[in-house]
């Protein structure tokens, strides 16, 4: 028998299952979809994420190392494209001749015997895809789902439910989308973006045509008809006979919006589906950005039979998602948030955003760039989009695995960004942050974390920084004495 006639894997047929590095949130969140579907799951980590614990209190094994015992008693061990293939649990595997496959794959065995929902595009998989996932559970309809990040309200980035959907947020970054079949492929929008992968735009859009021509009989395409690359996609697409449906505010949209209006209490618009008007749209988090992405996931919701009075109201309760304008606290008068954009187009959104929270207030950008490629071929875009903060406090870039030349990274961006010498600084160090915020900030100021993952860990710093500084100390940088 063929391995093409041989049936697809499930989770159940992996056996006793170990993530490299399962404490970022694509990894643990299928570990604890493998958890709650009963199956024994382990990982390593030597991050202190914040998902470790609650892996541990579903009954997982979490090892503080990476080494070769790690792999005792496992059948199938597995990776993200973050871990390199010299990893030395990797090479135990091999050694041992254990079954060893990326995390995409292992997630497709998750979906076998479900319609899957699959979000896709450069930007807004995981607004869309919580968006769709909240839906879904608001009309009693219990999916399962693994998201990018979390749903704040849920509280969680992954659960098995008894439902016959599933709904995933599907990353093109390593072609790994063209691993699934769904009933529903979903693409927000086309931009350029993991060229390293994919060479040139042409070669990434190829790869999102082949992502809706994987959509199983019956099954239909959702994207945007706003957004340029969508717009040839959709051309491609339907000459293959693949059926598209779209949305946004251009006149031929499936779900058009009109009378679209964003403000720092949130997104409002008015949702016409095939020309008949659904009425009001309330999205309680704020930037029109997002308003679009819930017009995305309202299409898929009213595709799939949910009645729009029930998907309208499930988005008027819509909470956000961790990392995505995430409010992590105030203190001394300085309120923090928390943004996952590290690509300029996002970036510029959610600073414009920020913008309209600040009011009054100033608005500070502490960002860790993403990957060595993005920042030295974006370099311009970047530094433009964070030269619309008052201040900008910038990192050394996350790149695991990737080569630095002097000059490059986050000195050659610092340098790039269009700001006084003394509203823009590079720190290195993270240990250095902290302290270079709490000297900046003054009363009425609005910090954003932007970037990288690990970035995710410094709004608490910043809050605990700030609670502990003295009076004296808060904002010493902007007092005409310099002092």
């Amino acid at each position: 028998m063929t391995s093409e006639t041989q049936p697809p894997l499930t989770a159940e047929d992996l056996g006793r299952v170990h993530l490299v590095g399962v404490g970022g949130v694509g990894m643990s969140g299928l570990a604890r979809l493998l958890l709650t579907r009963g199956i024994p799951t382990s990982g390593s980590e030597l991050r202190e994420w914040p998902q470790l614990a609650a892996l541990k209190a579903l009954g997982g094994t979490i090892f503080r190392e990476h080494q070769p015992a790690n792999l005792d008693g496992v059948d199938t061990v597995v990776y993200s494209t973050a871990i390199p293939q010299d990893h030395v649990e990797l090479v135990t595997a091999r050694e041992r001749g254990l079954r060893v496959m990326h995390r995409s794959e292992a997630l497709a065995a998750t979906m076998v015997g479900r319609r899957s929902v699959a979000v896709a595009g450069t930007h807004g998989k995981t607004t869309t895809t919580s968006m769709i996932t909240l839906m879904l559970q608001h009309a009693g309809l219990d999916p399962s789902f693994v998201i990018g990040g979390e749903i704040s309200e849920v509280g969680s980035n992954a659960h098995h439910g008894s439902g016959e959907l599933f709904v995933a947020e599907a990353d093109e970054s390593d072609r790994s989308f063209l691993l699934y079949n769904p009933h529903v492929a979903v693409v927000t929008n086309i931009d350029a973006d993991h060229l390293n992968t994919y060479g040139d735009l042409q070669g990434l859009e190829d790869a999102f045509v082949e992502f809706c021509a994987r959509v199983e009989p019956g099954g239909f395409v959702v994207t945007c008809a706003d957004d340029p690359g969508a717009q040839r996609m959709i051309v491609r697409v339907r000459e293959a006979g693949g059926d598209v449906v779209t949305y946004g505010t251009a006149p031929d949209a499936d779900l058009r919006l009109t009378e679209v209006r964003s403000s720092a209490q949130g997104v409002r618009y008015v949702a016409h589906h095939e020309g008949v008007p659904l009425g009001e749209v309330h999205l309680p988090v704020p930037g029109a950005h997002l308003g679009l992405n819930s017009a995305g996931a309202l299409l898929t919701a009213l595709r799939l039979g949910i009645p729009a009075e029930s998907a309208i109201e499930a988005l008027a309760t819509f909470p956000g998602v961790r990392r995505r304008f995430e409010f992590k606290g105030a203190e001394a008068g300085v309120r923090i948030y928390d943004e996952y954009a590290y690509h300029h187009v996002p970036i510029e959104a959610a600073m414009r955003t920020l913008r309209e929270v600040a009011g009054d207030g100033r608005l500070i950008v502490v960002f860790q760039p993403y990957r060595m490629y993005r920042t030295r071929d974006y370099l311009t875009e970047i530094a433009a989009a964070l030269s619309l903060a008052d201040e900008a406090i910038i990192m050394e870039v996350f790149g695991p695995g990737e080569v630095r030349e002097p000059g490059e990274g986050g000195v050659a961006l610092t340098a790039a960004v269009d700001l006084p010498e003394d509203r823009k600084v590079f720190v290195p160090s993270w240990d250095d942050v902290a302290d270079e915020v709490v000297a900046r900030v003054r009363e009425g100021d609005v910090v954003v974390t932007m970037g990288a993952p690990p970035i995710s860990l410094m709004g608490d710093e910043l809050l605990a920084a700030l609670k502990n500084a003295g009076d004296g100390y808060v904002g010493r940088h902007n007092r005409p004495d310099g002092e």
